[in-house]
């Protein structure tokens, strides 16, 4: 667990390359510190009442836990007699912190990428510490913590299908909400909140009318290694335990990766009579978000047919910012919320217990909607208010320092000494 976690961690620094190639040389530095940034606020606030929030005994309406309760990973840890205290795994509950820690970072880290070289820096940080406080650390409890999204008694699916003895004699939804490693927590998540910080902030000067080239391809593609390294962790790491549930994951993983790649390079000969490198990355990408919440509970052969529909899905998905005039820089909406919607939605198809495709009814399908429905709606209109409460700090940079370049204007540096 420990070594997923690490894992997962270094998707971050692998999205800093992925978005940070995308990007001009002029912005390439600010764009990876955004990711960063990330980090070092998320990792921060998540020990002070992150955890609390999220895995929080102490539920509050089914939305949030008492951020209180473990302030500063208090009784989290060790007993009064300094033993570890057990986690819901069995091994000690602070390997499940450093596990989910790495989440929260990596779902505020994927935003920065519909934001590239216009906000500032300073709007970014604070925005990171409200939005994972309001947004991500509440979704995670409904989700996984058995706050409204889960499969408790209490929950969405236990209200709109009823419950079942859980063999414990307690009661769980008869029909389970599938989120396995993020599909609503992390990418449909992080995707809608990227579509709304787009449309609210605007778009950069020249959108539409300058061509925005990625400046370093074989940093997309270093980026997007490191991605797909990390998401075995991501993945197989939510087995929550080095058994035939992580190897299906990291065997499922791999295929929709694959099949995801050949979907969006299909795409693009077909559309554009190339297949390019930065659509191999972007296809990858996709795959990845698209298995995240399936990755155990499909077959390797469902998973291959997930991914091909995702990567031919998102491949078309990102040119629907230049229809509809919202400039979602780096494709986060293209990207991750289309794919992200696709894979969890897709579990009731696809799923080998209960999906349509399987000899399951329509129930699974129904309760996979609901859920990405709910985390489009809650999501969207938390980071709505958060933008335009933070409007009065100044989302935007300077025209002159956006024409310049970011990297300079925010930071003093540059990515390249060109003589």
């Amino acid at each position: 667990m420990l070594m997923s976690a690490s894992l997962v961690l270094l998707m971050t620094p692998g999205v800093a390359f992925f978005y940070g190639g995308m990007s001009r040389s002029k912005s390439v530095l600010n764009m990876m510190m955004m990711s960063f940034g990330a980090m070092a606020v998320i990792a921060t606030v998540y020990v002070l009442w992150g955890w609390s929030m999220s895995y929080g005994t102490q539920d509050i309406g089914g939305i949030f836990a008492n951020p209180f309760e473990f302030f500063g990973l208090k009784d989290t840890i060790t007993d009064a007699d300094g033993n570890f205290i057990a986690g819901a795994f069995g091994y000690p509950n602070v390997i499940d912190v450093a596990f989910q820690v790495t989440f929260a970072i990596i779902t505020t880290a994927l935003i920065s990428g519909a934001l590239a070289e216009r906000v500032k820096f300073g709007t970014w940080m604070l925005f990171s510490g409200v939005w994972v406080t309001i947004v991500y650390f509440p979704l995670a409890h409904m989700v996984w913590g058995g706050g409204l999204l889960s499969g408790s008694e209490d929950g969405l699916a236990a209200k709109i299908f009823g419950t079942t003895d859980d063999g414990d004699g307690g009661l769980v939804a008869s029909v389970a909400p599938i989120d396995f490693a993020g599909g609503t927590v992390v990418h449909i998540n992080a995707g809608i909140a990227a579509f709304v910080l787009a449309v609210i902030i605007g778009k950069r000067a020249g959108f539409g009318k300058t061509a925005y080239r990625p400046h370093n391809l074989p940093f997309v593609m270093l980026g997007a290694a490191l991605l797909w390294f990390g998401w075995f962790g991501f993945n197989a790491g939510s087995a929550f335990a080095a058994d035939g549930n992580a190897g299906l994951a990291w065997v499922n993983t791999t295929s929709a990766t694959a099949a995801a790649i050949l979907g969006w390079l299909l795409t693009e000969r077909i559309r554009d009579g190339r297949a390019t490198s930065l659509g191999a990355a972007s296809g990858a990408v996709a795959g990845l978000v698209a298995i995240t919440p399936a990755a155990g509970a499909l077959s390797p052969v469902g998973s291959l047919a997930l991914g091909a529909v995702a990567g031919i899905l998102s491949a078309l998905a990102v040119g629907l910012k230049f229809k509809f005039g919202y400039d979602d820089s780096l494709d986060v909406v293209g990207v991750h919320l289309v794919s992200g919607l696709w894979g969890t939605v897709a579990i009731g198809f696809f799923g080998t217990s209960t999906g349509l495709f399987y000899g399951g009814d329509y129930k699974q399908l129904v309760v996979q909607f609901v859920i990405a429905a709910f985390a489009l709606v809650f999501t969207g209109i938390l980071t709505a208010i958060i933008a335009f409460a933070l409007k009065p700090m100044g989302w935007r940079v300077s025209a002159e320092t956006e024409a310049q370049g970011i990297d300079e204007g925010e930071h003093a540096e540059t990515a390249y000494d060109l003589v």
